[in-house]
């Protein structure tokens, strides 16, 4: 966990570009939506947020060994987001960042598109469980399910 740091406002374009990206090509074949791809999800809008709210950035945490390669948010007990940037993925850095989120973080739970199967392997291969809770993500008729370690 020596990577792992509190993000920072130095941090705010990478973790724009991160997001956007690794959003795009996850949820993309999902939501089948460009309007949303590639006309509501902008990297430069998502860095002005997390600039103008500092108690959003404040509840991301990063990997950075030289550069950052992958992020985490998490408000109180739940992990919220979870991203690696696609050239660094199976590396272990996203194992690194939910064993932080658990270990130190005292994270519990997560919620992840049902239709995201590499995301519930990946959080099943790493101590989570599906429970039996499951509901409409807001705005789509995709749905979530709640994983619980």
């Amino acid at each position: 966990m020596k990577y792992i740091r509190h993000a920072e406002s130095k941090d705010i374009s990478r973790l724009a570009e991160i997001l956007i990206f690794t959003k795009r090509i996850t949820y993309r074949p999902i939501f089948q939506d460009d309007k949303v791809s590639f006309g509501k999800m902008q990297v430069l809008t998502l860095a002005k947020e997390l600039t103008e709210n500092k108690s959003l950035l404040d509840t991301y945490w990063v990997y950075d060994d030289e550069f950052v390669k992958g992020l985490i948010r998490i408000e109180k007990d739940q992990v919220v987001e979870l991203y690696v940037d696609i050239f660094f993925k199976n590396q272990g850095i996203g194992k690194a960042l939910l064993k932080f989120a658990v270990q130190k973080k005292g994270a519990n739970h997560l919620w992840v598109l049902e239709k995201n199967t590499d995301a519930i392997f990946f959080y099943s291969h790493n101590g989570f469980i599906l429970s039996d809770e499951r509901k409409i993500e807001e705005g789509t008729s995709e749905y979530i399910v709640k994983m619980i370690i």
